[in-house]
């Protein structure tokens, strides 16, 4: 069987790429393990934002694109992705003041287009008291702006659904077994519970995610792998203990650390610490739990934390190798492919959730050198998303 587009993982970038490739006319077949989402786009924060923080690494076309994907998505998937109020209190001692909080939300509103999703408000302080038990001392100042909320898993089953509507075929549980490359196509091979398969495709996109790498080292003739690293970002799940949205400084190292009722619980992330074991076997570490718990109590000291009732979860990012830490690294979708002129492989790697739309049809542009020319089925930015009950 030959296909234009052989597509490895149906993480929400997989699904994103075979979405926009049956859009294009494209014949597609996605290729998954154990199931859509099962790493890391099950273990996200459940955010589709901007990304505020971003902004203090100059990051601004990314928030740009992340708050344009942000607007879209609340129209093509009202009932997965909807806007909440997320609350940032600053005190006598938080590194950011309110001047700076006030400039950075202000620019935000503006790379957002000044539209209504985008006003935020500072609240006096005779509101203080109503936000659910938030420590009060030497506290100076509480903006109030808006984010959407999205179930990750749900919103990567429903792009999924799209591409196979569109056309794209779907093979799960199925296992990348290797490949090979020559000027003309890729052979790949699959094993299926119905045995071995091979599968004739123009170009191999490698959507695999945290196992990029594993895909890569399978592929013959050989291909350099990209100097990548993983970051580890552990959450808490808690019982329902608040029901307002918090966006925090950490008082540990003062990086942001969300407070989200989310399906019934308290969701409460994340971390950032390298990774070196096998992907599978990312779990949240005590040192973590502490780190979020001690970061809960701090701004709600008189919340009572079962300890019996507390379930983790942790997922891997993608980052360019560096010595920076992890915050301060670029979060710009990574693209490496094996030929520039005429790809046969191109790997996605890293990229965030709410701009998954935005990086595949980036991958197709890039892949357009290798592709014939197609009728278009469809454009992406006006097809609803329909939950997958």
């Amino acid at each position: 069987m030959k296909y234009d587009i052989v597509v490895i993982g149906a993480g929400i970038q997989g699904a994103g790429v075979a979405q926009a490739a049956a859009a294009a006319g494209y014949s597609v077949l996605v290729v998954e393990q154990t199931a859509p989402a099962a790493g890391t786009s099950s273990k996200s924060s459940k955010l589709i934002h901007g990304g505020l923080r971003y902004l203090e690494t100059a990051q601004l076309g990314l928030v740009r694109e992340s708050l344009r994907e942000r607007e879209l998505l609340l129209r093509l998937a009202p009932e997965l992705v909807k806007l909440r109020p997320l609350h940032i209190p600053l005190y006598e001692n938080s590194t950011r003041s309110p001047l700076a909080i006030r400039a950075g939300l202000s620019l935000y509103s503006v790379l957002a287009g000044l539209n209504k999703d985008s006003f935020f408000t500072q609240l006096g302080r005779a509101h203080w008291p109503t936000l659910a038990g938030l420590r009060q001392e030497n506290l100076k100042a509480v903006f109030r702006y808006y984010e959407a909320q999205t179930d990750d898993a749900a919103l990567t089953r429903s792009v999924l659904q799209s591409a196979v509507i569109l056309g794209a075929d779907l093979l799960m549980p199925a296992r990348f077994v290797g490949a090979e490359r020559n000027g003309q196509c890729c052979k790949v091979d699959i094993e299926t519970d119905k045995g071995h398969e091979s599968i004739s495709c123009r170009v191999l996109v490698n959507c695999a995610g945290p196992w990029a790498a594993e895909v890569l080292n399978r592929i013959k003739p050989a291909l350099v792998s990209p100097s990548i690293e993983l970051v580890q970002g552990s959450h808490l799940l808690l019982p329902p203990l608040l029901n307002q949205y918090f966006y925090l400084e950490a008082p540990q190292d003062k990086r942001a650390v969300f407070v989200l009722p989310w399906e019934g619980r308290l969701l409460v992330g994340t971390t950032e610490r390298v990774f070196t074991g096998t992907p599978a076997q990312a779990v949240c570490s005590p040192e973590e739990r502490d780190y979020l718990l001690a970061t809960l109590r701090h701004y709600f000291p008189q919340l009572v934390i079962p300890g019996g009732e507390i379930e983790t979860f942790a997922g891997l990012r993608v980052l360019p190798r560096s010595d920076k830490t992890a915050f301060a690294r670029p979060r710009e979708v990574m693209f490496a492919v094996d030929d520039e002129l005429r790809p046969r492989v191109l790997s996605v790697m890293g990229g965030k959730l709410t701009t998954y739309r935005a990086t595949a049809q980036e991958a197709l542009l890039r892949l357009a050198p290798s592709l014939p020319t197609k009728e278009r089925r469809a454009d992406t930015a006006l097809v609803s998303l329909i939950p997958v009950h």
